[in-house]
């Protein structure tokens, strides 16, 4: 097996605020023993958008590194996999509409990743459950939203050789060096994060991005509002796709707490599901409810 060959790659997004500042990550491994990391950060996105960010680098950096067989790509974003490996072919045949006739949320990138999605194996891996790449693909994309830069891990040699990287990779992030050769090898040397033009304000954010995120949100509150109007009971699953957080982000925090504009009260389990409910918290008594305040 040649020393550029790449066994297994691992990705990851983050965001706090949700919207708000946002990171994202990957993990390659090869099979000489060597990782290679890469990572950036948004000033102004979503979780999601953070998830698709770090699958469009690594496709990115796939689409250089010639191989025959499938490469697998590891995520926890059920949004992702469910997206680019089910719902997308049927948002094109409408158009880039939903079932709902809605536009598609996000299509700016997933148009990207269905046209570089190609041998590749989309594989889930549960977060925050001790896999070694999805933890350091977390650490990674979670230092990015807070402001942080973390160091990133380079390969044993320059076997990797990448041209250039998308427009959808946070330039002020990576740094590159020429080669005696037309390519770029990555250097994973990271600038820090208060040098000047690394931080985008949301000034700087195309308007058209601004209100598409507005938009997102206030889907997002409409049904959250809607499930807590007619009493509906929803998993740890279908609440932290809602929140745009990881399941363990539900979970982890008790059994109840605010979210926003609601209540979230544990009810009870159902087989290997654990089921939860939403009220207006304008409509609870706050004094019954202790529970710490969600910041996603």
């Amino acid at each position: 097996m040649p020393a550029n060959t790449i066994k297994s790659i691992y990705t990851d997004g983050a965001c706090t605020g949700n919207p708000g500042p946002g990171g994202w990550a990957v993990v390659v491994y090869f099979a000489d023993g060597s990782v290679q990391e890469l990572g950036g950060y948004e000033a102004q996105t979503t979780n999601n958008r953070m998830e698709m960010q770090a699958a469009i680098a690594a496709l990115e950096l796939l689409s250089t590194v010639p191989t025959n067989e499938p490469i697998t790509l590891y995520t926890d974003s059920e949004y992702l996999i469910k997206g680019i490996t089910q719902w997308v072919k049927g948002w094109k045949k409408k158009g880039w509409k939903t079932a709902q006739g809605k536009p598609v949320l996000n299509q700016d990138l997933w148009e990207i990743l269905d046209e570089r999605n190609k041998n590749v194996q989309w594989q889930y891996v549960r977060g925050h459950a001790g896999n070694v790449g999805n933890e350091r693909c977390d650490k990674i994309a979670r230092a990015f939203a807070t402001g942080k830069t973390p160091t990133l891990q380079q390969p044993k040699s320059d076997s990797v050789l990448v041209t250039e990287v998308s427009d959808y990779v946070p330039q002020s992030t990576i740094t590159y060096e020429k080669t005696t050769s037309s390519h770029l090898v990555l250097d994973m040397t990271m600038m820090e994060s208060t040098a000047p033009n690394s931080v985008v304000t949301s000034e700087e954010i195309p308007r058209e991005t601004r209100v598409a995120l507005l938009r997102s949100l206030v889907e997002t509150l409409r049904i959250a509002d809607e499930i807590a109007a007619k009493g509906y009971l929803i998993t740890s699953s279908e609440l932290a796709d809602l929140m745009d957080v990881h399941a363990s982000a539900v979970t982890s925090r008790g059994d109840e707490w605010r979210w926003r504009n609601w209540i979230v009260s544990r009810v009870r389990r159902e087989g290997n599901q654990i089921l939860w409910e939403l009220e207006r918290a304008d409509q609870v008594n706050s004094d019954d409810h202790t529970g710490d305040p969600a910041t996603e």
